[in-house]
């Protein structure tokens, strides 16, 4: 199996900690968010509830599935982008040769 030099695996562990760390950031907003701005959230409704009752019940929760499919979208393309993709780890595991 050909291996990855260091730089390119320097790079895509950075490029995956930075969206990791973006990712935490985005859900601790929408957990906390709510909580440290129920009162001025409380004017605002969605669907008939009050904004921060929502945000606690379900809004944070549809936040980290919608995070879930955005991380699987960016990681594919950022494998494409490192050469780390699907078909690459198909031909590797299906036993035929790769170049060393």
């Amino acid at each position: 199996m050909k291996k990855i030099d260091k730089k390119t695996a320097d790079a895509y562990f950075r490029t995956r900690t930075i969206l990791i760390c973006v990712y935490l950031v985005i859900g601790f907003s929408a957990s906390f968010g709510a909580v440290f701005f129920a009162e001025s959230l409380a004017e605002f409704t969605f669907n008939g509830f009050p904004l921060h009752y929502y945000m606690g019940a379900q809004g944070a929760v549809l936040t980290f599935i919608i995070l879930l499919f955005v991380n699987a979208i960016v990681s594919d393309r950022i494998d494409k982008k490192y050469g780390i993709d699907e078909a690459r780890n198909e031909t590797i595991g299906s036993g035929k040769t790769v170049d060393h």
